[in-house]
């Protein structure tokens, strides 16, 4: 049986796919169709799956970590296997067109394929001990049971920058996915059982943040939190997790800018600023909602870039013609049309789009058309908040060193982009902007697996996904000595 040949997916806990009686319906945003129901769980299959993962742990833990990898090699094949069909369920549930959805299961298999690689290098230090006789060495331990809260924008790509560094380190993981788009977390767990997981080290729990996320923050026996969401959950996540001393990792918002310089490739920012702006729909934490133009160049990026959204088609992502899907649900487009409206209120002009669409085939989806505003300030709600939609805010600036303090001025921090033919800007923009990633000559998105992911103020919180920096998240350090002397040796203290 097909996933959707079911009428209801299973929390999957301890091996076992376990029924829930209570669910809701996933919607597929690009016809309004009912795809099939997902569990709404309670706070007692959290417990259970937390009992699992604590148990398993012990024994995962005790693998060697070459070991470990080698599952993470099958898992990634077995990705590599099922690419396709996994690339149009995910257009199905999220509604990105299918060229994005298969580069975003491709995501999934690098991130295995390269944590598999960590398995053989979780390194620690070896050091010089201050005393004779004594060996001094680093090395890294699990941290336990792991929870990851991840979003409908990347429902497979995030939860493999989460639970695979989490694996490959001797964890066990309880996920809590995004109740809009279950079906990834479906296939992933079948796929980590088909390549020889142990039943208890992956468990997926199906539900509400208020509910199921909740009771994981709060969970005693949960040492780590790591959450992809809204700044405001994450604020509570954050502050929940400090009361109990957890770790936690938080990856959050972005109003990242592409700015685009007076001696720019304005053929080419446009291109770049296209697919930041408008793929997923806007729907990226890395999206460009903010375009920094030199003004003696505004007009003419302006009027390249109204050309090029004139030749944007939408709809179904399932239709490879089709360059733009939908928005995720009925709730997202209202937030859009909201800021729509804001963004009128003051004083800046809507060039292009700014209506959601109902005509033809996409009255029963959930569609927004590309959206472009001009004289756009610094200071607008527009240009300083996250919309999460297809709006972009053409901002005019008079030099380089405006551009950096325009983009620097909103409390993220996540991606900037700039384009320029100047080495001497692009090393200074490269120091000077506020954000974990930077782009020269390319837009706002389009982050690779083997450097870390995230950013800076309102962003995150310090701690990276992906790269081998996601190992520190779900590691702590321990020092181990080692005294051959024979002998009681008392570092730092003075001996006659």
């Amino acid at each position: 049986m097909t996933v959707l040949q079911m009428e209801k997916l299973s929390n999957f806990i301890n091996g076992e796919w376990v029924d829930v009686p209570r669910s809701t319906a996933v919607i597929n945003p690009a016809t309004g169709e009912e795809l099939l129901q997902v569990p709404l769980s309670s706070a007692e299959d959290v417990d259970k799956a937390v009992e699992a993962a604590k148990k398993a742990q012990k024994e995962w833990a005790l693998v060697p970590a070459p070991q470990r990898a080698e599952v993470l090699y099958r898992i990634g094949n077995l990705l590599k296997e099922h690419k396709e069909r996994l690339a149009r369920l995910l257009t199905m549930e999220n509604g990105k067109v299918l060229e994005e959805a298969r580069g975003e299961v491709q995501e999934g298999i690098d991130m295995a394929f390269y944590m598999a690689g960590e398995g053989r290098r979780l390194f620690g230090q070896t050091t010089p001990a201050e005393l004779k006789d004594k060996f001094a060495m680093s090395q890294r331990a699990p941290v336990g049971v792991v929870g990851i809260i991840t979003p409908w924008n990347f429902p497979i790509a995030i939860a493999t920058w989460k639970s695979f560094p989490a694996i490959v380190a001797g964890n066990a993981v309880v996920w809590k996915p995004a109740t809009e788009t279950p079906i990834m977390a479906y296939e992933l767990a079948k796929i980590c059982e088909e390549a020889g997981l142990p039943k208890g080290v992956l468990n997926v729990v199906f539900g509400t943040g208020s509910e199921v996320g909740n009771r994981m923050v709060e969970h005693e026996d949960i040492r780590v939190i790591s959450f992809t969401g809204s700044n405001e959950v994450g604020r509570n996540v954050a502050a929940a997790c400090g009361r109990q001393l957890k770790k936690v990792s938080l990856e959050m918002g972005g109003k990242n800018a592409v700015i685009v310089m007076d001696d720019a490739d304005l053929d080419l920012a446009v291109e770049g600023i296209i697919w930041s702006a408008f793929g997923t729909s806007g729907q990226r934490c890395t999206a460009c909602s903010r375009v920094i133009v030199h003004e003696a160049v505004k007009e003419k990026l302006q009027e390249k870039l109204l050309t090029a959204m004139e030749q944007l088609t939408i709809g179904n992502g399932l239709d490879e013609s089709n360059r733009v899907g939908p928005i995720i649900n009925k709730a997202g487009l209202e937030k859009i049309k909201k800021y729509i409206e804001i963004g009128k209120e003051e004083g800046a002009k809507l060039l292009a789009g700014g209506y959601e669409l109902t005509e033809g085939e996409l009255k029963n989806g959930f569609y927004f058309a590309p959206t472009l505003f001009t004289d756009v300030t610094p200071d607008m709600r527009i240009a300083q908040e996250e919309i999460f939609g297809p709006v972009i805010s053409l901002i005019s600036v008079k030099s380089f060193e405006e551009a950096i303090e325009v983009n620097n001025s909103v409390s993220y921090g996540l991606s900037s982009s700039i384009f320029t033919r100047d080495v001497n800007r692009v090393f200074k923009a490269q120091r000077d902007l506020d954000t974990g990633i930077v782009y020269v000559n390319a837009g706002t998105t389009g982050a690779e697996i083997h450097l870390p992911f995230g950013g800076t103020k309102g962003t995150g919180n310090g701690h990276r996904d992906s790269g081998v920096q996601a190992l520190d998240v779900f590691t702590e350090w321990k020092a181990v000595y080692v005294d051959f002397s024979g002998k009681l040796q008392r570092a730092q203290i003075d001996v006659e």
